[in-house]
């Protein structure tokens, strides 16, 4: 089961973060904390709450206008930038949704460095992700 620390081992992981559907952060570790500063990761937690929100209401209409299924939940996302992009999961949080549970764990992402990403290996940690609590 993966961690924030594991997730750092991710090839070109420069950070990694926890955050709640509001976008609050609640946990990350970082190897350039100049760069990804804790005002610096709560933002892009908010950035990214928000990409969700967004992107489950375009499945969630897509799916109703065209009859289409599959693309409802969005279960993982990625945010690509110049230089480093995010990934971002919610995938423990659908499991959970799927057995009914009421208390759902944080959605998660990890930044990584463009140059340096083992894309699949960043999915394949974040499908693993149980968190530190």
């Amino acid at each position: 089961m993966a961690t924030l620390a594991s997730l750092m081992t991710v090839p070109g992981a420069l950070a990694a973060f926890e955050f709640r559907g509001s976008g609050e952060l609640l946990a990350h570790e970082t190897i350039h904390s100049e760069t990804f500063t804790v005002e610096a990761l709560d933002l892009l937690a908010h950035v990214c709450a928000a990409n969700a929100s967004i992107a489950a209401m375009q499945a969630r209409g897509w799916e109703s206008v065209t009859g289409m299924k599959g693309f409802y939940p969005v279960r993982e996302s990625s945010l690509l930038g110049l230089e480093w992009s995010v990934i971002v999961s919610g995938a423990s949080r659908e499991a959970q949704i799927a057995e009914g549970k009421d208390l759902l764990s944080p959605f998660v992402g990890v930044v990584v460095d463009n140059n340096d990403c083992d894309y699949e290996a960043a999915f394949a940690a974040l499908e693993t992700y149980g968190g530190e609590r």
